[in-house]
């Protein structure tokens, strides 16, 4: 009797931290042979995976349990394969600059799309059967050996990865034991579906800030977003399609990992980089106040996403400085945050001391220099925390602020700049480490007006001169 694949995850697209699990067996070798395992073999590849030829990231083996099955959860093996975009897809642009891999730039500073680079593999696993006395397809067979038993493998159907992960509130579904979370709402195709965030459908920012939203993109359905621009008082100040072609920063539609999931530059700084007709309400004032709505459609052209609104904050008139800062979500892609309320910068100081002497001790004479002596410090490290604070806020954003809070990665992220020629952009994302350590949950219940505190501590010190 074949190995079978008894079980298997529900869904073709899998968020890397979520339980991983496939069950095979084999009912024949298990209830008659000795020394029995379970062998698989794990393909992981940016394009779509052929066994033939192939070579596997690794081969693991299990032993049949109580029941004469091989149980297999790969989840800690398939997190090594994907990570963060950090930087942006080849030919995606920057103020109308393509990146290259000797010059590239931040993924948050994109002019339109970009392509991920390390969200998305595909994942294919080729099961088998050891046992002692298998007949190997290359040598002879030997009661005594214990090797793989030819012509016995099963294939698994291919799965899409990408870094995200499952929350405990994140419901399942299950069907005949298989099990996963149906990810359809984000594989843009209707009028309700989301980009890849759980932020709520309004966000601010200011006029300066910087940020993309996210979306999967496995069947090629986007044709364009439409960007809708509009003042304070909601009037109509104009819009703009951005259709997904290769002159946008994408290249052309394929079944590679790279275009499976996309980033799209959409806050108010990334439309500053390129459209002269959202610069032209920034330089009138027409758009602070006002608001950016984003729509994903199709050729038809139907709407095939939820409306996100970005309101442009006015001006702060109290003169308190902004922070924005940008986290990794739940789904693996950027989430942002402006606070522009009160904000206070703390620097502390650690270095090592030495007593000098007095003097010159190493010349023809000895003499008296006054700046000599006493306890000197070596080196001074410095190290700056930045506590700050939201405005107001609703309980939607309220919930949403766990994420930042449970984010590996978190960034301080500046506005748009005038760049020098030649310039590294290495000015704009600098990593901090969120030393808030608890957050409660507000609502407006228990709290009625809304209001966080967070302190983010800057994870690279300033090392000044060494004496």
């Amino acid at each position: 009797m074949a190995t079978i694949i008894e079980q298997q995850p529900l869904y073709p697209q899998l968020p890397v931290g979520q339980d991983v699990i496939f069950t095979v067996s084999n009912v024949g070798i298990v209830s008659t042979e000795t020394k029995v395992k379970f062998i698989a073999r794990v393909y992981i590849s940016n394009a779509a995976i052929t066994i033939a030829g192939s070579t596997p990231v690794g081969t693991f083996k299990t032993t049949p349990n109580n029941a004469g099955v091989g149980i297999f959860d790969f989840r800690t093996i398939i997190e090594n394969f994907v990570s963060a975009d950090n930087l942006a897809g080849v030919n995606s642009e920057y103020k109308g600059t393509a990146t290259t891999l000797d010059s590239p730039h931040s993924i948050h500073l994109i002019d339109k799309y970009s392509t991920n680079k390390n969200s998305v593999r595909y994942l294919r696993i080729e099961f088998g059967i050891e046992y002692k006395g298998a007949t190997n397809c290359a040598s002879e067979q030997d009661d005594n050996v214990v090797r793989e038993e030819c012509g016995e493998e099963a294939t698994s159907d291919e799965f899409t990865l990408f870094n995200g992960y499952l929350k405990h509130t994140d419901q399942l579904n299950i069907y005949n034991s298989e099990f996963g979370y149906d990810l359809g709402n984000y594989n843009l195709s209707a009028s309700s579906n989301k980009f890849l965030t759980n932020s709520p459908s309004i966000q601010y920012a200011n006029v300066n800030d910087y940020g993309t939203l996210s979306f999967l993109a496995p069947n090629d359905n986007l044709d364009y977003i439409k960007l809708t621009y509009a003042d304070a008082a909601g009037g109509s100040l104009g819009n703009e399609s951005v259709y997904k072609v290769i002159a946008n920063g994408v290249t052309s539609w394929n079944t590679d990992a790279f275009n499976q999931l996309l980033h799209f530059g959409c806050f108010p700084a990334n439309l500053q980089n390129w459209s002269t007709m959202f610069q032209a309400l920034v330089t009138a004032g027409t758009i602070q106040g006002g608001s950016i709505s984003i729509q994903a459609f199709d050729n038809a052209p139907d709407r095939i996403s939820a409306q996100y609104t970005i309101n442009v904050n006015c001006p702060e008139q109290k003169g308190y400085e902004s922070i924005r800062l940008t986290w990794l979500n739940q789904w693996g892609v950027w989430d942002y945050y402006t606070f522009t309320k009160k904000s206070t910068r703390t620097i502390s100081t650690k270095g090592s001391t030495y007593t000098q002497l007095e003097g010159s001790w190493n010349e023809s004479k000895y003499r008296v220099d006054s700046f000599k002596g006493g306890k000197k410090s070596f080196r001074v490290n410095a190290t700056e925390k930045i506590k700050m604070n939201t405005d107001f806020v609703n309980e939607s954003e309220s919930e949403w602020f766990e994420e930042l809070i449970n984010s590996p990665e978190v960034y301080i992220l500046e506005g748009y700049q005038t760049d020098a020629v030649l310039s590294a952009l290495n000015t704009y994302v600098t990593p901090v480490r969120l030393a808030t350590s608890s957050y409660v949950r507000k609502t407006v219940a228990n709290d009625k007006l809304m209001q966080y505190t967070f302190e983010v501590e800057k994870s690279k010190t300033l090392r000044t001169q060494a004496v």
